[in-house]
């Protein structure tokens, strides 16, 4: 109990901090990248504490009643994740928090907004498999390791003696892969998306200004925190040197993700949709099927 406190405590306060450095970190990597200097590493506080003092301009009062449920259910999600609870309920709740992101833009007149909120959904079919997978192949990896399958975050890092890649490195390399979609990279970047190349402005959140557009920006924050979380509960075991190589493989997989936004033209839905399937059979379905022979 005082750990599962102690853990959502920290998250609460740390993830923004850490989410923004994050972001900022992003946009210094992708401007070395393109032979720029960038931004500095403090500029996403800076554009968020700018944003805050903006006056907001809302279409309906529903867009703040649903941007405020996103950002609710988002800390709710990594609370749960970092609190050791159950992960299938992380995942629920995640898609839960998803849903009033697409409610809000889908409120507004826009057809920049609703079209945004359509890929949104186009988005979620696409790496919602994926996710379920991950959750059932915690289950069994977790079955094989030590007898007793659980849903319970803080028991897969307890009793696992080995880091559960192990068991299920097809699920990871599925998860690897949609996580390009939840960090809205290229080539995936469909329904909103911080590069030029967006031909719907800011899709999903055109109609958003001032405060409303910080709570958002902050809720990917917190989201992005949490998405790497998952990443480390592929490496986090019961033994010390476990964390520092959660760390490194975190690090890794933060770089990749940015380097694939800078090398990739960005994609139709229905070559994401398509691709996202066939990597979750092909990865995640197959690893799940050889768990279950074992």
């Amino acid at each position: 109990m005082l750990r599962s406190a102690i853990g959502i405590i920290l998250y609460i306060i740390c993830a923004p901090i850490i989410g923004g450095l994050l972001a900022g970190l992003d946009r210094k990597l992708t401007a070395r990248m393109q032979g720029r200097i960038g931004p500095p590493l403090l500029q996403p506080f800076y554009d968020v504490s700018k944003l805050i003092n903006k006056e907001i301009l809302l279409i309906n009062n529903m867009q703040y009643l649903f941007a405020w449920c996103f950002i609710i259910f988002v800390v709710f999600t990594g609370a749960l994740f970092f609190g050791g609870t159950n992960l299938l309920l992380v995942f629920f709740v995640l898609t839960t928090a998803a849903m009033f992101l697409v409610l809000e833009a889908a409120t507004t007149n826009s057809p920049y907004s609703v079209m945004g909120a359509n890929r949104e959904m186009i988005q979620m079919l696409s790496y919602e498999p994926m996710v379920l997978l991950t959750a059932v192949g915690f289950y069994l990896a977790t079955q094989i390791a030590f007898g007793d399958g659980t849903f319970t975050i803080s028991k897969i890092v307890s009793e696992s003696q080995i880091p559960n890649i192990v068991y299920l490195p097809g699920v990871f390399i599925g998860f690897l892969y949609i996580l390009t979609i939840k960090l809205r990279k290229s080539p995936f970047d469909i329904s909103m998306s911080h590069h030029a190349h967006q031909e719907m402005v800011k899709g999903i959140t055109t109609e958003l200004s001032g405060g409303m557009l910080a709570i958002i920006e902050i809720s990917h924050w917190y989201e992005n925190v949490f998405l790497l979380g998952v990443i480390s509960l592929f490496i986090v075991c019961s033994k010390w040197w476990s964390i520092p190589l959660a760390i490194v493989v975190v690090a890794a997989a933060f770089f990749l993700e940015i380097l694939i936004d800078n090398t990739s033209a960005r994609v139709k839905w229905d070559k994401m949709f398509k691709s996202a399937w066939a990597i979750t059979m092909i990865f995640g379905a197959v690893n799940i099927f050889i768990l279950q022979l074992i």
